[in-house]
């Protein structure tokens, strides 16, 4: 699938994995549903499956240009660089919005998941049996985990590690919000705010020359944290692509089926009208090391047409829908001109 692309086409991928950072970072939106939409999707799966044992083969043996091409390194670089440059950039931008302007962020995101559904949907014509209930389980586990009580925060080096192989599933399982899932395992907080802040200090330290941390106890375990952290989601990045891949070129219509059922069901998570219930401990909200509420979960409610911002609400989700509508009439349209 490694293609020759021009300047535009990779300026556009790196955009691309912009979107999948941002989306990534924010609890409740998948990375993989960006993806999926923007068209992505099962190349990056593809490219995973090609970090195997022939690729390690000809890394070792020195054939870095047979293993450039192979694994389709080019797209994975503009893809994921662009990913990493999102967090420091257009998520922090994300996060002021989200700050300032909650209510209408969370709306354009519901309008872009309802677009996404027609989308991914639009084109799927089989309307078997086994389809129908692909659909409906999906619908079922995404509504289940969008009301699944959170976990306690837990530092065992190991089951970091596990946090890292299920977090990244939402870069690869388009509906499932890798960052919400941390949250329900307890460690959105450490793993995405706390270590990656101490990891942002130890770089900005050793840039300077100063390397005192390493007799930091505290900072060495956030090092531990975030290596294991990382560790976890590159071994969980591979691992699921190898099933995905398999899985998608067995049972394509099935799993297309289920990933419809569960974006669908996962809208209770990206809910507009909800309220965040923060975590408390012996009568205490507990704060992260910004000094921020740490958000357990959300409560959801119905809005009040009777006020003004919710008729704005209402418009963003237009809004939202509208950029992936326009997003289909432009892969469309390009779709045609190529073929013709």
């Amino acid at each position: 699938m490694a293609k020759e692309r021009s300047i535009l086409d990779k300026f556009f991928l790196f955009i691309k994995g912009l979107s999948m950072g941002a989306a990534n970072k924010v609890p409740g939106v998948s990375g993989g549903t960006v993806s999926f939409v923007l068209g992505f999707y099962e190349e990056m799966i593809y490219s995973f499956r090609k970090i195997n044992y022939k690729a390690f083969l000809l890394l070792i043996n020195g054939r870095f240009k047979s293993f450039y091409k192979y694994t389709n390194a080019t797209f994975l670089l503009l893809v994921f660089g662009g990913s990493m440059f999102s967090y420091f950039s257009v998520s922090l931008v994300l996060d002021y919005l989200l700050q300032h302007y909650e209510l209408y962020v969370w709306s354009s995101f519901f309008g872009m998941i309802l677009g996404s559904i027609y989308y991914i949907s639009k084109d799927f014509n089989d309307w078997r049996t086994s389809n129908i209930i692909s659909i409906l389980i999906g619908i079922a586990l995404g509504i289940a985990i969008s009301f699944m009580n959170p976990a306690k925060e837990n530092d065992n080096l190991w089951f970091v590690f596990a946090c890292g192989i299920i977090g990244v599933s939402g870069m690869t399982l388009p509906g499932l919000s890798g960052s919400f899932i941390l949250i329900l395992l307890g460690n959105y907080v450490l793993l995405l705010v706390d270590s990656v802040t101490m990891l942002y200090k130890t770089f900005a330290e050793i840039f300077t020359g100063d390397f005192s941390f390493m007799n930091n106890e505290e900072r060495m375990r956030y090092l531990k944290i975030i290596a294991s952290f990382t560790a976890g989601s590159a071994f969980g990045l591979v691992f699921t692509s190898h099933i995905l891949g398999y899985v998608l070129k067995r049972w394509h219509q099935i799993v297309t089926a289920l990933i419809i059922g569960f974006i669908t069901g996962s809208l209770g998570i990206v809910w507009p009208w909800k309220r965040e219930v923060f975590k408390i401990e012996n009568g205490k909200e507990l704060i992260d090391i910004h000094g921020n509420k740490v958000i357990e979960n959300f409560q959801r409610y119905f809005p009040d047409f009777s006020q003004q911002e919710t008729w704005f609400a209402i418009f963003y989700i237009i809004i939202g829908l509208g950029i992936i509508l326009l997003i289909d009439r432009y892969g469309t349209e390009r779709k045609e001109y190529i073929d013709g």
